[in-house]
């Protein structure tokens, strides 16, 4: 099973902690709806299921999901090397699907989080290209858009740090960086909960002072190093986790696959959806500049994480 969706009493429970009120939200969708038409800089081309996510992520404030929703079409023109290209049959893409696992677990926390596992399959190879992979990241996070119906109560990473090295970390560039946290922050409409990292080395600290001026206080407060699998469980359950992680949901690798088989399937949306996109030389008033999405070069542009 890809995704499972929260039922119940669970999808009530994320119901409450999302602001949907069942009463009012289909005349809040109208209203984002009419908005949308109306920017002759944004394309009008996505169904009621994927706006009612960004409402969901956005708390149903509707200023916020107008943002967030100019954001995601913005940085889409504004960043085409996480955008474009976007095929999982790609020998890039491809090599990369080969070394790294990144899936979204079925299962969802007692909380209704979604956990996503990323780890390196093996330490002794070349780094692969940086933004190929942080382009997979996305290509996941807009299957995701078109696939959870219900909402959920924000994501769960766990960083697995076994095959990091200096080698490795040192692709990881600040101009590159800073793109991929304020694209899958600031533009898609999943709350990042929790981060915790696991097989923990020397390299953690540092990586970890490398990305967090571009954090505010909140989201620093939420990264978790765990130096026992054990302490893991007091966030996650283990019958959601794979067993390499101590947990009943299988192996990995197996998890892994489905969502292999997931973005072949969806290469020709991909491909369609390249065209989908901000239209800067249409946007009343003054055009987004890149200064004005990352910031000036050499300074920090820190992320808004409500």
């Amino acid at each position: 099973m890809l995704l499972i969706q929260p039922t119940g009493e669970m999808s009530e429970k994320i119901r409450v902690e999302l602001n949907e009120n069942v009463a009012t939200r289909d005349k809040d969708l109208e209203i984002i709806k009419e908005w949308l038409a109306k920017q002759p800089h944004l394309p009008n081309s996505f169904d009621d299921q994927r706006l009612m996510t960004f409402l969901r992520g956005c708390k149903f404030s509707l200023e916020k999901c107008k943002r967030k929703l100019d954001m995601y079409f913005t940085m889409r023109a504004a960043v085409p090397e996480f955008f474009t290209g976007r095929d999982a049959n790609r020998p890039e893409i491809r090599e990369i699907l080969n070394l790294v696992q990144i899936p979204p677990l079925p299962g969802l926390t007692k909380e209704g989080r979604r956990v996503i596992v990323m780890r390196g399959i093996e330490k002794d190879v070349p780094t692969p290209n940086v933004s190929e992979a942080l382009k997979l990241v996305m290509m996941i996070g807009d299957i995701r858009l078109n696939e959870e119906q219900v909402g959920v109560a924000g994501d769960v990473y766990i960083l697995d740090a076994s095959c990091a090295t200096p080698a490795h970390f040192a692709k990881f560039t600040t101009g590159i960086v800073k793109k991929f946290l304020v694209c899958v922050q600031e533009a898609y409409p999943v709350k990042l909960k929790e981060v915790h990292v696991v097989n923990v080395s020397p390299l953690v600290d540092t990586i970890v002072k490398f990305v967090k001026p571009f954090l505010k206080e909140k989201i620093r407060n939420r990264i978790f190093m765990h130096s026992d699998i054990k302490t893991l469980y007091n966030y996650i359950p283990r019958e959601i986790l794979p067993e390499e992680y101590g947990g009943d949901a299988g192996p990995i690798q197996a998890i892994h696959d489905v969502w292999v088989k997931k973005l072949e399937e969806y290469g020709p949306w991909f491909k369609e959806q390249e065209s989908v996109k901000a239209n800067e030389d249409l946007r009343p008033g003054k055009p987004k500049t890149h200064d004005d999405l990352f910031g000036i070069d050499g300074s920090f542009r820190q992320l808004t994480i409500d």
